[in-house]
């Protein structure tokens, strides 16, 4: 199913919530499919999201950078 529709993946945890307001959770995933099956990614979602679900990834490559404290 990997192709131009887009890359499944389970979220594997939870990080933390960032953004201006707290709108962004950054979550850990692991892709169900493709050439980069099995790998787990940082990835940042908007809207409400827990353990378990499926997200569709447009671009597996990429990665969204660690939150640190200021």
């Amino acid at each position: 199913m990997a192709d131009e529709m887009g890359t499944p993946a389970e979220i594997v945890e939870l990080i933390k919530r960032t953004g201006v307001s707290g709108e962004i959770t950054q979550v850990l995933c692991r892709i169900l499919d493709g050439p980069e099956k099995g790998r787990v990614k940082r990835r940042n979602v908007k809207g409400p999201v827990q353990k378990g679900d499926v997200l569709v990834l447009l671009n597996v490559q990429k990665e969204a950078k660690e939150i640190r404290a200021r």
